[in-house]
C-alpha cells in the first residue's frame, strides 16, 4: 500500500520539518533543486543529521528523491506544508513590524520563534488584519506571489552610477543575523534609494553610497540584494 499523505492525516510537521520545508522550498523555487550539503549549511547541522531528517521526510512523504540528497523534492503534502509555514513566518514579521513595533533587525528571529505555534484561524485572521500582503518586510514573495518580485535584479548585476531602490533582501542573506544586522545598521533596507559607485571584479567587491555614505560589500551577498531600476537624474 502506498504511503498517505501527510497532509490527509491532517498531521502538522514537527518545528524541524517545517524549518527543512521551508528552506527546501526556497531552494526549489529558486535553483530548481534540493541539496542536501546546502541544507546542512544553512540550518547548521551536520549532513549526517540532514540525511537522517530526509530519510524520515521520505518515509512521511514529505519528499521524494534520495535521502543522500539527489533528485529531491516536496510531494504534494511537503509544498503545502512549506508554503504554510512561510505564511505564518512572513505574516508574523509583519505583525511583529507593523502592530508591535519590534525593532526591524530582531523580527526574523522572533518570527521564526512563533511561525510553528500559529494555528489556521491565526494565519487567516492575520492575513486579513495586515491585508493580504505579497511580500515579507524584507521583500521576499509569499508563496504564489513571485510575480511581484520578478522585476527585481541582483545587486551586483548593477552597473556604477545608476540609481536603484533595493526591494528585497533574499532569504538566505535574511537567515545570516550578522549580516542582517551590517546591512540594517548600513541602510541598506527595502526602500532605500542607493547608487553604485564601484565594483572591483578582483577583489569581488562593490561599494555602494547610501546616503552619501560609502557601504562595500562582497558580491557574493549583493547578489542576495535585489533592487528595482530607476531613470538617471533621480
Amino acid at each position: 500500500m502506498s504511503p498517505k499523505p501527510a497532509a490527509a492525516t491532517n498531521l502538522r510537521p514537527t518545528p524541524t520539518v517545517e524549518d527543512y520545508l521551508l528552506n527546501m522550498f526556497v531552494m526549489e523555487r529558486d535553483h530548481g533543486e534540493i541539496v542536501a550539503a546546502r541544507l546542512a549549511e544553512l540550518l547548521g547541522v551536520a549532513p549526517a543529521t540532514v540525511t537522517m531528517t530526509l530519510k524520515r521526510m521520505q518515509r512521511d512523504n514529505w519528499i521524494t528523491g534520495k535521502s543522500g540528497g539527489s533528485g529531491i523534492h516536496l510531494t504534494a503534502s511537503g509544498r503545502a506544508a512549506a508554503d504554510s509555514v512561510i505564511r505564518r513566518h512572513m505574516l508574523t514579521e509583519w505583525l511583529l513590524v507593523k502592530i508591535l513595533k519590534v525593532p526591524y533587525a530582531q523580527i526574523h528571529a522572533e518570527a521564526h520563534n512563533i511561525e510553528h505555534a500559529l494555528s489556521p484561524q491565526i494565519e487567516e485572521r492575520l492575513n486579513d488584519i495586515l491585508g493580504s500582503p505579497q511580500v515579507c518586510p524584507h521583500g521576499n514573495p509569499f508563496p504564489g506571489c513571485e510575480s511581484a518580485t520578478q522585476a527585481w535584479i541582483p545587486l551586483d548585476k548593477i552597473a556604477p552610477g545608476e540609481p536603484v531602490i533595493i526591494r528585497r533582501i533574499h532569504e538566505f542573506a535574511e537567515n545570516k543575523q550578522d549580516l542582517l544586522d551590517f546591512l540594517i545598521a548600513n541602510g541598506v533596507l527595502p526602500g532605500a534609494q542607493v547608487r553604485v559607485t564601484e565594483v572591483l571584479p578582483f577583489n569581488q567587491t562593490l561599494t555602494l553610497d547610501v546616503s552619501g555614505l560609502p557601504v562595500t560589500l562582497g558580491l557574493q551577498v549583493a547578489r542576495f540584494i535585489f533592487v528595482e531600476e530607476l531613470p538617471e537624474g533621480l
